[in-house]
């Protein structure tokens, strides 16, 4: 992964960062040297959140200062890794408290990094001394990354296999299991609804599953939708709806990354993560508009629309889920467009059959500056997912888009499962600070916090 480079101990070279907020700037310039107050004042500066200013020395920089807003939160302090000057080093000053060193430490991770597999970065980020490094910012800082990466690689080099791949490495690193269904085989053990969407392709699809904890423990389940391009299908998206389909399957990406964490922090829970990972192709065998498919749940399906593919694939992965009755479902889905006209490209989606559940993990992201938000399952519009010819439609009004999606999904959750759906867009349009143009990691933190309170150990 595109780890950024820290420092873990101090020499000549690493200069003190005062981290401020605006209303601390006050007390805090007065007590600098008056050179230091007139240059200040000279710079206009005064601490507003996302501000920087170099202090000079006679020897050159002597120091700097950077304005925030909420220390709690790890994008205040995104702008500083690129801000500074590059390659520098840096201790932060100014007697900052646990929660918001853990804070600086994941928002520089995020600041500083860059997708570098193609293209080497055009300057190297500051970086930041880390004195006693907080365990947890850092795992979260990698299961982020490791979100951001995945999504950020082209389908050329993450197909369905590869993306296979990626989970058996995971899986070896913490002593899982994983077992993959691909191709016809996910026919013979009752998948037909992923290989319906995945045929077309000359990359098998597949339903990988991995499987760690205890057997008694309890049991927690994530499904990660793992569309590795997304053509469209038959009813193909236009150019500027496919350029950047190679994030179809960032809900598989956010789905992994989690559960690399639960492992990595050792939650006491009986994990299980399954990534139905197709690619929507057209070709011959291409399964088209109006064609009746079968689930593993026995419930029939009219293709209204093959741009409705990621509900097809999650069908049968959640059907799959619950029938190990876990105690937990969680799904993550790059799932529809009507999510981001409803809340915009920076807060995903939650809907969810259970309101602890859900005032769990809203209330996780409050803690974790890491923000999402709930809208309703309302079941009457269940009939906007009405066939004459088979039990459901796959699509169907252009009404409420990301509440039908939904309610398609919920219909293959067994009843009784506490269930929980995240519509995420996993991309970030434009660069800003902490937030790199590009795949991005949404609810990821929250989801973690929510895991980790409800399973301490």
């Amino acid at each position: 992964m595109n780890l950024p480079a820290f420092l873990d101990t101090a020499d000549a070279s690493t200069r003190p960062l005062h981290v401020l907020q605006r209303e601390q700037f006050a007390d805090w310039s007065a007590q600098q040297p008056a050179p230091v107050r007139a240059w200040l004042q000279a710079q206009g500066f005064a601490a507003t959140p996302g501000s920087l200013v170099l202090l000079p020395g006679d020897e050159g920089i002597a120091g700097a200062v950077i304005g925030i807003g909420d220390a709690a939160d790890p994008l205040s302090y995104g702008h500083a890794p690129t801000g500074l000057p590059a390659g520098t080093s840096w201790r932060a000053e100014g007697g900052l408290s646990a929660e918001a060193r853990a804070a600086l430490q994941l928002g520089w991770g995020l600041g500083a990094y860059r997708f570098d597999r193609y293209k080497t970065p055009s300057r190297a980020p500051a970086r930041l001394l880390l004195e006693a490094a907080d365990a947890q910012a850092a795992a979260l800082l990698d299961a982020c990354l490791r979100v951001r990466d995945l999504v950020n690689t082209p389908a050329e080099h993450l197909g369905p296999a590869e993306l296979e791949a990626v989970v058996r490495q995971i899986g070896d690193d913490h002593g899982a299991q994983v077992e993959v269904f691909a191709g016809d085989a996910l026919l013979e053990h009752n998948f037909p609804a992923i290989h319906a969407v995945g045929r077309a392709s000359h990359r098998a699809p597949r339903l990988i599953a991995l499987r760690w904890g205890a057997q008694d423990a309890p049991k927690v389940s994530l499904v990660g939708k793992g569309v590795c391009f997304d053509s469209g299908g038959l009813d193909l998206k236009p150019a500027d709806g496919m350029r950047n389909m190679k994030k179809d399957m960032g809900g598989a990406a956010h789905a992994i990354a989690l559960a690399e964490l639960v492992m990595r922090q050792r939650l006491p829970v009986r994990l299980t993560l399954l990534v139905p990972a197709v690619e929507n192709a057209i070709g011959p065998d291409a399964f088209r508009p109006g064609e009746v498919i079968a689930t593993r749940s026995g419930v029939s399906v009219e293709i209204d629309n093959t741009d409705a593919e990621g509900r097809v694939v999650l069908g049968d992965a959640l059907a799959y889920a619950g029938e190990d009755a876990p105690e937990v479902l969680l799904d993550f889905a790059t799932l529809t467009g009507a999510a981001r006209i409803a809340l915009g490209p920076e807060v995903p989606v939650l809907f969810a059959n259970d309101d602890a559940l859900a005032n769990a993990w809203l209330e996780a992201g409050e803690r974790t500056r890491d923000p999402l938000w709930r809208l309703p399952l309302w079941r009457p519009y269940l009939r906007y997912l009405t066939s004459t010819v088979a039990d459901l439609a796959n699509s169907g009004s252009r009404m409420a888009g990301a509440i039908t999606a939904a309610l398609y999904l919920e219909r293959f959750v067994p009843a009784g499962t506490r269930w929980a759906h995240l519509d995420v867009y996993a991309w970030n349009d434009s660069d800003r600070p902490g937030r790199p143009a590009g795949g991005e990691a949404m609810a990821l933190r929250a989801a973690f916090q929510m895991l980790r309170s409800r399973y301490p150990g």
